[in-house]
């Protein structure tokens, strides 16, 4: 029968620390991952952008990096800032730095782009990535018409409050179980968090855990779930 169900496993944070990095490559040897989203700002990019050159099957994309927010005494704050949100030209400015960071790290375009913290779902960002999109024919996450996206794998609630169970093997059977037809972007963090300075780092261990277990592939298989990238060829995007 063939498969009427596919689903891409996107590692996030591709290239924010060694330890980031150890989990993806791990969860892509020996787990479920099959694509993944390049920081290029950070010290392990280039690290990361050599193991994405020499295993071109493994989808590389561009996560655009405009900073990080916190939930602190009941409101968001920034734990670090890259570019003022407000000023679309200081954004486009960035994305396009961004872009060219990675062109010149992997040697080509990235497979698809998307954002820390989704911050390009939100204007004056949200116009500038849908026309860097549209220019450069990359696929924007959240904005390809055939994709769904699903961010239902993740270990801590909206304000930043531990939610393990959301990233155990269970939690991602059930996420499986109801998969629907057609294509599936299923976002994800593994990695080994020691000394990362992040608000998301126990999870991540949680995540390569789950990822990596043997009862998933086996529930693929089961339900009738095929795993693709970006890389190869999801039509009409």
């Amino acid at each position: 029968m063939n498969a009427k169900k596919f689903l891409i496993v996107n590692a996030d944070d591709f290239g924010l620390s060694f330890g980031v990095n150890c989990g993806i490559v791990e969860a892509y040897k020996l787990g479920v991952v099959t694509s993944a989203s390049l920081m290029v700002r950070w010290p392990a990019a280039k690290d990361a952008a050599a193991y994405g050159r020499s295993h071109p099957e493994l989808g590389l994309g561009l996560h655009i990096d405009l900073g990080e927010w916190v939930f602190r005494d009941e409101e968001w704050v920034p734990d670090y800032e890259v570019v003022d949100l407000t000023d679309a030209d200081a954004v486009g400015n960035e994305v396009s730095r961004q872009l060219d960071t990675f062109r010149r790290l992997v040697g080509r375009d990235p497979t698809h782009i998307d954002s820390h913290q989704h911050v390009h779902l939100k204007e004056p960002a949200k116009s500038v990535f849908l026309r860097w999109a549209e220019k450069t024919e990359i696929p924007l996450r959240h904005f390809i018409e055939n994709v769904r996206y699903c961010g239902d794998f993740y270990g801590q609630t909206a304000e930043g409050e531990p939610l393990p169970e959301m990233v155990s093997i269970e939690a991602l059977i059930k996420i499986l179980e109801n998969l629907p037809e057609g294509y599936t972007e299923m976002a994800c963090h593994p990695g080994y968090g020691e000394g990362l300075a992040t608000t998301y780092r126990n999870e991540r261990a949680l995540e390569l855990r789950a990822l990596c277990d043997s009862r998933i592939q086996d529930q693929l298989k089961i339900l009738g779930i095929k795993l693709c990238s970006f890389s190869q060829g999801v039509p009409n995007y």
